[in-house]
Parts: structure tokens; sequence; C-alpha cells
């Protein structure tokens, strides 16, 4: 008996240490479980297409009762139900359905022909086509304290009909307003002159920023345009002062380098003319060329120094001589 008891008490060990490994094994099978169940519901965030449940779940009895109560009317009064109960949606639209405030599955309807059932479905149709609208001038003061007026042109478009009508009242005032406040934080950080010479880049920041904070509510933003940018008065005259004494400044450093330019080729040609007492000559035949051919009544022709000068020495001679 007492060998047994040790045997008996010598075992014990071996099961607690079985039963805790099945345990845990039994544990981690159950932790995988609820892991794949949850990776198997449904999304309901942005990220999914719809951000709505199944609208057939939750009529109650109620509810159910209206509906066949209204399928009954529709029966009861056909065809003239027909002009009622049958709508139709453009191309460029689709219509949202709610039957009793919930949203049907399915998505939205269109285009084409639907069926709606009176007195428990409400319809809001969601126009798709890109929409324009003009940015009101922002008044705004530039990283360098200069204060202009900027407008801006946006467009866009809707492209997720049921999350523009559940989870926003008005998706284009709602843009309109978050426009024109991207508009003014993000010149807010620029200088006038990163303003007047980069609208391309400032344009396509306002395009990512609009398009980021309207995508919950189904609005693509599809394009931002600068219009115009407007200075102050003082400014602009300030602006047109600097701009005319910086031409005046480049027009006389071009006059003095064109006056020295020719200085030089006059210099050149005095050279080659003082080496050869011809060329002089030549050159005044080819001015009376020039002269002539404007033709003008009066010609100037040029006589040469020496020969005054030998004028006046046979002058002087004749005199002396004289007397």
């Amino acid at each position: 008996m007492m060998h047994e008891t040790m045997v008996l008490l010598s075992d014990r060990p071996d099961m607690t240490k079985s039963t805790f490994h099945s345990n845990r094994v039994n544990s981690a099978i159950q932790a995988s479980y609820m892991t794949s169940k949850q990776h198997e519901r449904p999304s309901t965030g942005f990220n999914s297409e719809y951000d709505i449940r199944n609208a057939q779940e939750g009529f109650g009895t109620c509810g159910w009762i209206l509906v066949a109560l209204s399928y009954f009317l529709c029966l009861v009064t056909f065809p003239f139900s027909v002009c009622v109960t049958v709508k139709v949606v453009q191309e460029y639209e689709r219509a949202v359905i709610m039957r009793l405030g919930r949203i049907l599955s399915g998505g939205a309807k269109g285009p084409g022909l639907f069926f709606v059932l009176p007195c428990v479905d409400s319809i809001m149709k969601v126009d798709l086509r890109t929409v324009t609208f003009d940015v009101p001038p922002q008044e705004i003061l530039t990283r360098d304290s200069v204060t202009v007026s900027v407008d801006a042109v946006v467009y866009f478009r809707i492209f997720n009909p049921i999350i523009s009508v559940t989870n926003v009242e008005n998706s284009r005032y709602s843009t309109q307003l978050l426009a024109a406040t991207t508009l003014r934080n993000i010149l807010g950080t620029k200088s006038l002159q990163e303003i007047l010479c980069d609208r391309e880049n400032i344009s396509h920041s306002m395009q990512v920023h609009l398009d980021e904070g309207t995508d919950p509510w189904g609005v693509k933003v599809e394009r931002v345009e600068i219009k115009d940018v407007r200075l102050p008065v003082n400014m602009q005259r300030s602006m047109a002062a600097e701009a005319e004494a910086a031409r005046e400044a480049r027009a006389k450093i071009i006059a003095a380098e064109g006056e020295q330019k020719a200085s030089r080729a006059l210099k050149e040609a005095g050279d080659v003319i003082s080496e050869s007492p011809i060329a002089l000559q030549l050159r005044y035949l080819q001015t009376l060329t020039h002269i002539s051919a404007e033709k003008n009544s009066t010609i100037v022709f040029p006589i040469p120094v020496e020969l005054l000068r030998l004028m006046k020495s046979r002058s002087e001679m004749r005199m002396t001589t004289g007397l």
C-alpha cells in the first residue's frame, strides 16, 4: 500500500503539467478564433465603400407593417401608382433612397428607372458632375508682413453619393468654407515673392490639402487655381518705382558699355587713318556719297586742316614780303 501511494504521488506532477499545457493550447485556439471573427466583421469606417450598416436590419415590427401597407397601397391603386413609384435618374445623377430613415442596401440607384414606395421612401438626388465655385477674395498677411488680397477657383465633384449625404449636411457649402480657410492658412506661410512667382506649387498644395479634408465627405477636389493677387496701392507704387529704377540702371549700364566699345572702335580707326593720309580723303568721299544719297539741298564739304594752315602761312608770307 505504501508503495502504491508513493507511485500515485509521484505521478501527480506529470498530470498537472499535462493539464496546464492543454489549457494553454485551448486558450490559444480560442484567441485565434476570436481574432478571425474580428477580421470577418464588416468595416464601417470611411475606408469602406459605404459608411452605413445594412438598412434592412432594425426596421422592427412596425416598420415592416408600414412597408407591407405601402406595397398593398401600390397594388390597390395600380396602374395610377406607377406615376408615383417609378422614378428616373439622369446619367450624371445618382439617387440615395432612405426607407423609414434608413439608407437602402445596395448603394445609390441610377442611372435609369427604379422603384420607390410611397409614404415610406424619401429620395435625394446627387449630381456627379464637376462643380466650380469662386473662393471670395481673402485678405492675407504674408510671412514678410505684406497684406494682399487673393482669390481662387476650385473644381470638385462627388465620387460617393452615400457618404456625401450621410456624413455632411451640405457638401458644396462645406467645401467652399474649407477652401477659403485652406487658402488663408497656406498663403500665410508664404512670402510675397513666393506668392507672385510660385503659383503652380501653391495651387497644387491647396489641392492636396482640400482633397484630404473632403475625402470623408465623398468629395474629390480635382483642381485649384489662384486667379488674382491684389496688392495695396502704396505697395504697387513702390514696386513700380523699384522696377523703373532697375530698368533705368540697366539702360545706363548698357549705354556706357556702348560708348566704351564705340570709343575703342574710333581709336582703332584713328590709328589706321593716321598710318595712311589718303585714307582720310577716302573717308571724306564716302561721307559725300552718303549725303548725296539722301537728296539734301545743302552739302557740307569738309576741308582738311592742313590746307587751312597752308593758306594761312602763304598769306602771312605775302604780308611780310609786301612790307
